[in-house]
């Protein structure tokens, strides 16, 4: 499956500064396969090493950091020559030997003609430990998200349907095919961008199938925690985990740590959510006061709402049947505006926008704020429907006069009164 981050990939190959890379993501999101895809597309060969899989290959690096040395001794252990240049070098989950990830600034000072590329999917939590020592500055970096809307429709052959989209949102004008995008959106909504559920959907076109999978990727998760934390983290995590459907399914979507259980205190649960945002499972949006630049400056950090890195995941873990989604009844109108919501953090955050949310002493929220690419702070509104009546993002208009708005919503292409309407099904075009 064709993944957007191959063209980062290529341009490391490429630049003259190049340093070994690392690339990071939650656990399933398709590094390695995006890796060894690209390896064997561009290089001669590729040599291969998982850090958790073999015993022998970590011990290759606990005598000393020597490039020259540990490239021949993994050479051996894989019965291949590992070439300058011609070679792509993957250590897969480095996290699990802190040599190795050491190693990664011997190669960048003595041995940069070797391409090496280290992923780690708990590398964010590992990194926090004392014994490991992260090389700063030796390293270029890239995070792997889930797949996006627009890989999905590629996943399943909708090529031409990404071609008109993109050619809508350029001109700014109806998009033809809306209600067919629309219900391959609500589709999306319900497989996610898990690379593995995505391919059984492609092939089976089975929900059943799709739920099952996704099942067995919440199970994994969990036990993914208990490698680096200790039992009572453990607990916590797993606590503030499970409380991240219920959070969302509140009108008012703040997190609450009462929601967790009753009676939990912030200082109880605060280290376990920055184990999950580190571990890539989920997606923090901080409340700001002020739609101001900077808007770090106007942060209220006990102040967010939490979202899933996956749609798909997301509904797996709330049991929601897939009709409910597709065919919305009125019944689920609650929910399907923090699916929305979850979507649209998603698109932002794998873009490398970081989204806050605005309120206005309780009389207006807006869902979103962030910094577009000039520097200009933009108000996003996410509306599930093509009901798109709102007062708190006309309050916030009148308040900050920004240069323009977005409205996120199931309405077509539109631009009128300085707000952008932007499908849905769309938001890859503008991120």
């Amino acid at each position: 499956m064709e993944r957007k981050i191959a063209k980062k990939l290529l341009a490391w190959k490429d630049a003259s500064n190049r340093q070994p890379l690392l690339l990071q993501g939650a656990r399933q999101v398709g590094k390695t396969h995006a890796l060894l895809s690209f390896g064997r597309e561009n290089y001669k060969n590729v040599a291969y090493f998982s850090m958790e899989e073999s015993q022998k290959v970590p011990i290759i690096f606990e005598r000393d950091l020597n490039p020259e040395r540990i490239i021949k001794e993994l050479a051996a252990h894989n019965s291949q020559t590992i070439l300058p240049e011609d070679t792509l070098i993957i250590f897969d989950e480095i996290q699990a030997c802190e040599q190795a990830l050491t190693s990664l600034k011997y190669f960048a000072e003595r041995a940069p003609q070797y391409h090496i590329i280290a992923a780690g999917s708990l590398l964010g939590v590992a990194v926090k430990r004392e014994k490991f020592s992260f090389p700063v500055g030796k390293v270029d970096m890239l995070y792997l998200y889930p797949m996006d809307f627009e890989e999905f429709l590629w996943a399943i052959g909708q090529e031409r349907l990404c071609a008109l989209i993109r050619e809508s949102y350029e001109e700014f004008m109806p998009m033809s095919l809306h209600d067919t995008a629309m219900d391959l959106y609500k589709t999306y909504l319900v497989i996610g961008g898990m690379p593995r559920v995505v391919q059984e959907y492609a092939n089976k076109r089975d929900f059943d199938f799709v739920v099952a999978l996704q099942r067995t990727l919440n199970d994994s998760y969990i036990a993914d925690m208990a490698k680096y934390a200790t039992p009572q983290e453990t607990t916590r995590i797993m606590a503030a985990w499970a409380s991240v459907p219920a959070q969302l399914a509140k009108e008012n979507r703040k997190f609450q740590y009462k929601v967790i259980r009753s009676g939990a205190r912030a200082k109880d649960y605060e280290v376990a959510l920055d184990w999950l945002k580190a571990a890539g499972m989920i997606n923090k949006c901080i409340h700001v006061t002020e739609g101001k630049l900077p808007l770090s400056g106007y942060a209220e950090n006990e102040s967010f709402k939490v979202y899933m890195v996956d749609t798909g995941l997301l509904c797996s873990k709330l049991d929601i049947v897939s009709t409910v989604v597709i065919h919305t009844p009125h019944s689920f109108d609650g929910f399907k505006g923090a699916l929305a919501e979850n979507y649209i953090c998603q698109a932002l955050v794998a873009n490398g926008i970081t989204p806050y949310y605005w309120s206005s002493q309780g009389k207006a929220e807006v869902d979103f704020v962030f910094q577009d690419r000039q520097g200009n702070i933009i108000p996003l509104e996410a509306k599930s429907t093509d009901n798109v009546r709102s007062k708190s993002l006309r309050s916030y208009r009148d308040i900050y006069k920004p240069l323009y708005s977005i409205r996120v919503s199931a309405k077509n292409f539109g631009f009128e009164n300085g707000i952008k309407s932007i499908p849905l099904y769309a938001l890859f075009c503008f991120v």
